[in-house]
């Protein structure tokens, strides 16, 4: 049921009940597991363009939090028996497990359509017994929603506590590895970050620490860090900012070497004094060509955000170093002058192509400049 009255009717599966959030959707033609559970999906029902998902299955290892954020799903076909060697449960099992409600045999390419002429709509998503649903009801619940805009949502999936982190990458045949002779530390401030991306910096050679998103400066500070991670995160970048904010211009007054992502980028470029806004409908998928303008080289990306950098807004002394190829938008920054450098994109590369893991070495060459 969307805010402006249409309903869809189609097959439920997973878990039972109702859910009120943003519909968004996404390009992605694989990585459903961790997109459902990137916890920058809070608030968000997820439309999804691939029409085979649920065909792999789903697995322990391919989680990127443990308690999903996200409000449910929507896709085209009913959900399969799943055919991979690494499939340790059907999609609708886990789904119901974790308490997130679909809704199958939905004409997504209309929806899609919609939402790209039309804006976000928030809208309810309802699994029940035939005959249950108030449509109504229903009606003027995602009416009454507020929206993400103006909503601080990391507080929700960040961590309650600072904590190690030392587990790298997954190769096939070996799992996840263990960074045991790390050369750096880094602090990752969690705004609701995804697991693969500390997996990255533990295996970039880095000892993680990360502390929840309430940490001040000092807080980081007392760490002795050699470098600070701004993660990814859900919802308004400018409601997480004015608490959020003052930790950043703290830490880049520092001196210390600094990259964020996504939320972390945003709130970076508030912080430096720059503005940022709603997009109509936003970026989700795997497929996102992005240009370096530092080397002119374009990267295939893995994106998932409804806010973007003015770039109209940088002050002096910040610079523009990607743009997205699809529309203009700014998707990576940097401070001229010191260590600092941001992108919107999630170079992680969970899912998505791993064009951008090369963030990562600049990021450690940063640090070890300092040094």
């Amino acid at each position: 049921m969307l805010a402006d009255g249409t309903v869809y009717w189609g097959d439920g599966f997973g878990a039972k009940g109702r859910r009120v959030g943003e519909l968004c959707f996404n390009t992605a033609m694989t990585g459903y597991q961790e997109i459902l559970t990137d916890p920058s999906y809070a608030g968000q029902i997820i439309t999804f363009t691939f029409p085979h998902i649920g065909n792999v299955g789903t697995n322990a290892e391919d989680i990127e939090t443990i308690n999903p954020a996200a409000r449910g799903l929507v896709v085209r076909e009913r959900v399969t028996a799943p055919s991979n060697f690494r499939s340790a449960d059907r999609l609708e099992v886990w789904l119901e497990r974790h308490g997130l409600v679909g809704l199958a045999g939905i004409d997504t390419r209309a929806l899609v359509r919609r939402l790209r002429h039309g804006g976000f709509q928030n809208a309810v998503l309802a699994h029940g017994a035939p005959g249950s649903f108030n449509v109504a009801a229903m009606a003027a619940e995602a009416r009454a929603w507020p929206g993400l805009e103006g909503m601080d949502l990391a507080r929700e999936v960040t961590c309650r506590q600072s904590y190690a982190w030392d587990e790298t990458t997954w190769r096939l045949g070996h799992g996840y590895g263990r960074q045991t002779t790390p050369s750096r530390h880094v602090v990752a401030l969690d705004y609701g970050v995804k697991r693969n991306i500390l997996r990255c910096l533990a295996a970039a050679g880095c000892r993680v620490t990360v502390m929840p998103a309430s940490a001040t400066a000092e807080d980081v500070l007392a760490r002795k860090p050699d470098g600070v991670f701004l993660s990814n995160g859900p919802a308004d970048p400018a409601a997480t900012g004015t608490y959020a904010g003052a930790t950043i211009k703290g830490l880049v007054d520092s001196g210390l070497a600094v990259f964020g992502i996504c939320l972390g980028h945003q709130m970076l470029a508030l912080a430096l004094g720059a503005r940022t806004r709603k997009m109509a409908c936003g970026h989700r998928g795997a497929n996102h060509p992005v240009k370096d303008l530092t080397t002119g080289k374009v990267e295939i990306t893995s994106q998932n955000h409804g806010f973007v950098v003015d770039h109209d807004s940088l002050p002096a002394g910040v610079e523009a170093t990607h743009v997205s190829l699809f529309d203009g938008t700014l998707e990576g920054l940097r401070l001229k002058e010191r260590p600092v450098f941001s992108v919107q994109y999630h170079p992680e590369a969970s899912p998505g192509p791993r064009d951008s893991h090369y963030l990562f070495e600049r990021f450690m060459g940063m640090i070890d400049a300092r040094a």
